[in-house]
């Protein structure tokens, strides 16, 4: 693959971010394929772009402000799909919650993408947490759509063989 895809799947991810922090989720049409499956712990599973849309706005909705960085992004490529594998830190601020105003996470997001007719889309997105502090209610800003907060670790997914990136590697 060229450097173009590379650029193009990098985009992807920070195109995610940027979309989930000014909630402009009509980005995320130009993130995923229309059949995405995203999962946001074992209890947090999206399927279907519009779904994922909604829930997300959903969720965001009472945010006073978020942010996403994302770092050590890498990808490796077979034909038209490709494993991404990408850390993140998260901060979600909401005003008014007992017990304090922020929570913040840091983990990694697993992508399988593949190449469309509009271009490189992720089709399937596992996120994990290897970190979380601050307040958890924050992180409960729907009562309809809720997210699980189980730690674990790049290690621990690598040696149980349920991290996608390293299991494409092992097949090429």
């Amino acid at each position: 693959m060229t450097q173009d895809d590379t650029a193009a799947v990098y985009r992807l991810v920070t195109l995610y971010a940027l979309g989930v922090d000014t909630q402009r989720w009509d980005l995320f049409d130009e993130v995923f394929t229309e059949d995405v499956i995203a999962e946001f712990g074992d209890l947090t599973k999206f399927s279907g772009l519009a779904k994922f849309k909604n829930d997300f706005a959903a969720f965001h909705a009472l945010f006073a402000a978020t942010q996403h960085t994302m770092s050590n992004f890498t990808v490796d490529f077979y034909g038209d799909t490709a494993q991404a594998v990408t850390y993140a830190h998260w901060r979600l601020i909401r005003y008014g919650v007992p017990g304090g105003e922020t929570w913040e996470g840091q983990g990694w997001y697993d992508d399988k993408v593949i190449r469309t007719p509009a271009g490189w889309r992720i089709q399937h997105r596992i996120c994990k947490i290897v970190w979380w502090g601050g307040n958890p209610m924050v992180n409960q800003a729907s009562p309809d759509v809720s997210f699980d907060l189980p730690v674990t670790s790049l290690r621990a997914n690598a040696d149980a063989g349920a991290f996608g990136y390293l299991k494409a590697r092992k097949m090429k």
